[in-house]
């Protein structure tokens, strides 16, 4: 299912920006195994030869169709969104914290000059299981997801990010979202620190639905039995120190 909304995205950029398309590959959910079509998004890399001011032009139109379709369903949420990072052919092969992608977009924002995929985390997945849409595979492109950092990376995400998503959580102030319950906002991000959790303590990326099973068989909770953002933000803190305590423990070894 994915792949027609992907090729529907592409002939549209063809369109706006022809020719400058080198590399196109899927990550995130989908080439992770997990990907959902009503509730997942399309996350992507994509590798430009040259300008393309007619980025944010592809941001509106390559995702007009599925946010057509989520309105006549009602869908506050819109599965199926492009959200991608682009990134000049010259610097694909760079060390990825060396690389300043040409701009990225996610839901309805678009940024030039930034693209918070290119990252140690998202680079590991595209080299290792990130599908092909045009161009060479992505190992060809000799990408260096610099694994030396990459526990480091995630330990600060744990403790950036999400440690005060998770303390909004359990604040008198939760996050919220237009039409989306505090509880609801909560839980869909809750397998968000298991998933760090995992790759903190293994170095392996795994998807939500992995994450799911990684929090009963590591933390015995059932993120499905949090029901409330406080739940989820107590659960999540519980989650962010461990991995400190595991990180600290691996530097013992």
């Amino acid at each position: 299912m994915f792949e027609q909304i992907v090729n529907r995205y592409l002939a549209v950029a063809d369109r706006l920006i022809p020719g400058r398309i080198s590399g196109f590959y899927v990550v995130g959910s989908a080439a992770l195994g997990a990907w959902h079509a009503d509730t997942s998004d399309i996350d992507f890399v994509a590798v430009l030869n040259g300008p393309a001011k007619q980025l944010p032009a592809l941001h509106i139109l390559g995702n007009l169709a599925t946010a057509w379709r989520a309105l006549l369903r009602r869908q506050p949420h819109i599965p199926g969104t492009m959200n991608g990072v682009f990134v000049a052919t010259e610097d694909i092969s760079k060390p990825v914290t060396r690389i300043r992608p040409i701009a990225s977009h996610s839901g309805r924002k678009f940024k030039w000059d930034t693209g918070f995929d290119v990252n140690p985390v998202m680079w590991k997945v595209l080299r290792e299981k990130g599908i092909t849409f045009r161009g060479p595979e992505p190992a060809e492109w000799g990408l260096d997801p610099e694994p030396g950092m990459l526990r480091q990376w995630t330990l600060d995400q744990l403790n950036g990010h999400w440690r005060s998503f998770a303390e909004k959580c359990v604040s008198g102030d939760p996050p919220r979202k237009p039409l989306i319950s505090p509880d609801r906002v909560a839980a869909a991000r809750v397998t968000g620190p298991p998933r760090l959790h995992c790759t903190v303590t293994t170095g392996e990326v795994i998807s939500k639905d992995a994450a799911v099973r990684y929090a009963l068989d590591t933390f015995g909770v059932r993120v499905g039995d949090l029901k409330t953002a406080r739940q989820a933000g107590e659960f999540m803190l519980e989650v962010i120190s461990d991995a400190g305590r595991e990180s600290f423990r691996g530097l013992e070894r």
